[in-house]
């Protein structure tokens, strides 16, 4: 037995986690082992090549987590079109100072802000393939 071997087989006895064990790829040789990956981390993916496993048994992650790109897209351009951040902003502002007027045009741009902050979560519900009625 070679000595780092030993020294190896010691610190696993002794219950110690093993170094990790890093490989040098070229970028086209990680773009390949990627692909053939094909989503499973790529640790978990050379351990089951290299001794035999399954890949069945992997869980796999979701390599795609928006389901509908065109409604984000919407969503997207709805938050950079309007003013709505803004907005909200100066009336936080307004509550902080005290110097907000509670009457019907206040009242009535709240309610539309807050309506089109449920349509966006709602849009954004969608898009990632999640279903949210509304709060």
């Amino acid at each position: 037995m070679m000595k780092n071997s030993r020294h190896e087989y010691n610190n696993l006895a002794k219950g110690k986690t093993p170094a990790p064990f890093s490989l040098r790829l070229t970028f086209e040789e990680r773009a390949k082992l990627q692909e053939a990956a094909n989503g499973v981390p790529l640790g978990t993916y050379i351990k089951a090549k290299l001794f035999g496993e399954d890949l069945e048994k992997v869980r796999r992650r979701n390599t795609r987590p928006v389901e509908d790109h065109i409604a984000l897209a919407r969503l997207l351009a709805a938050l950079g079109q309007s003013r709505l951040s803004s907005n909200l902003n100066q009336l936080a502002r307004a509550v902080n100072t005290g110097t907000l007027p509670v009457h019907p045009d206040v009242e009535a741009e709240i309610s539309a802000a807050c309506r089109e902050i449920v349509e966006m979560r709602s849009e954004l519900l969608r898009a990632l393939g999640k279903s949210g009625g509304t709060p």
